[in-house]
């Protein structure tokens, strides 16, 4: 309504300012002019609402625990065999036959795999044969020797035919035992044409199928040899465990937390992964629950030694110029002070606290990026 007016204003002065007709009346349309502008001043300004006050923020809180010693250490990862035993043939060679898969418990002895054996078989017979060669020339040497030593005392053959006869039966043999050492090696070529487990344990991956061609020392199965486990963990800060050597670990199923167990550190390992950029711990199971299988997923947790701390979700954090700090709600006057604390420590989700607050005070856990110091707010328990 008043840009039409002013509109239309605008076009009756240019009118009569144009006609000559608004001259002699200039100085009392100005008079006139202003008079407007005053009354459309304080009729826009009658139009405002008298300002309300906000009522305080609301907040969520929570109150301060008791210091307790708090988890140092929290982690997935994984059971596995506390030994496992690659097992390969030692001799080249096509892949048969496989009676295992993954899975299986082997007894020790039992047969895993075998490859081809046509080569072993014929090394093993023409050792057998040599072998035979060497003893029935070894049998002549040592009769023909006999011979010489009856004739040599009545003077019939000569000293050096019967040094003669000796040498031969002595090379005969020494021709024999090099024989018999072939034999024994051909023997040993065919029996390793089947593999078999060392030692009992369970199938834990296959490498080979049947028709593969093997090279000496490949890879066939690999088996977790005794009842051990351990819990693996990659860490990329390992100084967390160091820093609490000897303290028991807590290991629970991540499928079922209410199966749980203990353990101990095993090992750390020296350098850390090349690709991952993580040092591998392993943890040895106190005692096995049936159903920490190998592979199933753990949690593992060990608790913080030396500084105790009050623990408080990690949405509570914010900062005061470059120190941590959490807003705390005064509970006589519900106005937040925000006061630096010093960390113990801190995870993806807790924080922990060594100073700073008190048990029992309330600190705000949510939006603290939005609240000012000294603002008011309300809580859930000022609720009529």
């Amino acid at each position: 309504m008043t840009d039409i007016f002013n509109h239309c204003a605008k076009a009756a002065l240019h009118h009569l300012w144009c006609s000559g007709r608004l001259k002699p009346l200039f100085p009392g349309l100005i008079a006139l002019v202003l008079l407007v502008f005053a009354v459309l001043l304080l009729s826009s300004c009658g139009d405002k609402k008298p300002k309300q006050n906000v009522p305080p923020r609301p907040v969520r809180v929570i109150v301060v625990p008791a210091p307790t010693a708090g988890i140092a250490f929290t982690q997935t990862g994984e059971i596995r065999a506390h030994d496992d035993v690659t097992l390969g043939f030692r001799v080249d060679g096509r892949l048969l036959t496989r009676t295992v898969d993954v899975g299986d418990h082997v007894q020790a002895g039992q047969l895993i795999a075998t490859v081809e054996n046509d080569t072993s078989q014929n090394q093993l017979r023409s050792a057998r044969a040599d072998l035979d060669s060497a003893q029935a020339a070894e049998r002549v040497a040592a009769l023909n020797l006999q011979r010489m030593k009856l004739l040599m005392p009545q003077g019939a053959i000569a000293r050096s035919q019967y040094d003669t006869a000796q040498s031969d039966w002595q090379a005969a043999q020494s021709h024999r035992r090099s024989n018999e050492a072939a034999l024994k090696n051909a023997q040993d070529n065919l029996s390793w044409t089947h593999l078999t487990a060392q030692q009992s344990g369970v199938i834990i991956s296959v490498s080979a199928a049947p028709g593969q061609v093997l090279s000496a020392g490949q890879t066939v199965v690999t088996l977790a040899v005794g009842s051990g486990r351990d819990a693996v963990f990659n860490l990329a800060d390992p100084q967390v465990i160091t820093r609490n050597t000897g303290v028991p670990f807590t290991l629970s199923l991540l499928a079922d937390p209410s199966v749980h167990t203990t353990g101990h550190l095993r090992d750390i390992s020296p350098q850390a992964d090349p690709q991952t950029r993580t040092w591998r711990v392993r943890v040895a199971l106190d005692a096995l629950p049936d159903a920490m299988a190998l592979g199933a997923s753990v949690l593992g947790e060990i608790e913080q030694t030396g500084m105790r701390a009050m623990v408080l979700p990690a949405s509570a954090l914010t900062r005061l110029g470059t120190s941590p700090a959490v807003f705390v709600v005064n509970r006589a006057s519900r106005q937040l002070q925000l006061r630096p604390v010093k960390l113990a420590h801190f995870t993806a989700t807790e924080i922990f606290i060594a100073s700073g607050i008190n048990p029992g005070e309330m600190v705000v856990t949510a939006g603290v990026s939005k609240l000012r110091q000294g603002e008011k707010v309300s809580l859930d328990e000022d609720k009529p």
